[in-house]
């Protein structure tokens, strides 16, 4: 089993989804630089957080272009887990893989805070490890985390299943006070139909550890582990 990391001029949370699954958990995982045009050999993706490209444009919108993106549509399609991060949640609604775009917070302010999120459906390879309803907290660090879609396709993608992850209070209320950045029904995280990919703004790969203040991101890191060893098995 191993697990790419793809690395964007900008990333700067590469090494932080490095560490949580080489340290927190022990499994092989490698960079790979965004000017590759395969992901052979891999068993799943992740797209850290970061500022690919400079955000030039719009957040996630040039990374789409690199060359390693085609192999990952191309087997984010054919079933391997992609989950993208923060920045990398920007590119995957850039490139068709989630519906929905990113835009700018409510407060029109870069934010950098713990928050708490309520995990809606765990029936995707990133939270098999935690109950429905459970309450994570995790930090953001954004400028433009704000989920945005019309309503149709909210409508679609609370009757698929396909929100995850909700921001709530500490008792897992959606209350307004509690969405930080102006997320449309309080969206943090989204999956495709298939559930095989997964885009969430806030940050696993920093609360996977208690000296991060939060280790409740390592589940879903345990979650893509233990779903990629099932498969092996």
């Amino acid at each position: 089993m191993k697990i790419a990391v793809v690395r964007f001029p900008g990333s700067n949370c590469d090494q932080d989804c490095l560490r949580a699954l080489t340290d927190g958990l022990g499994v092989k995982a490698e960079y790979v630089w965004h000017k590759e045009t395969s992901i052979a050999g891999f068993d799943a993706v992740i797209l850290p957080g970061g500022f690919s490209y400079g955000d030039y444009l719009r957040c996630g919108a040039i990374a789409g272009f690199s060359p390693v993106m085609q192999s990952v549509i191309k087997a984010a399609n054919e079933g391997m887990p992609v989950f993208g991060v923060c920045n990398g949640f920007q590119i995957l609604c850039e490139i068709g893989l989630l519906r929905g775009a990113l835009i700018r917070n409510r407060s029109l302010l870069f934010l950098c805070q713990p928050v708490y999120l309520k995990l809606e459906n765990n029936r995707t390879p990133f939270t098999r490890w935690s109950e429905e309803g459970a309450v994570l907290r995790m930090p953001i660090a954004h400028g433009e985390g704000a989920y945005y879609a019309d309503d149709q396709t909210l409508k679609e993608l609370e009757e698929g299943g396909q929100v995850v992850f909700r921001y709530v209070n500490e008792t897992g209320q959606p209350t307004p006070e509690a969405n930080p950045n102006g997320s449309r029904n309080n969206i943090a995280g989204i999956c495709n139909p298939a559930g095989n990919v997964l885009g969430l703004m806030p940050h696993p790969d920093r609360s996977w550890d208690h000296r991060l203040g939060s280790e409740d991101g390592l589940q879903l890191f345990k979650s893509l582990v233990d779903t990629l060893l099932s498969v092996a098995a």
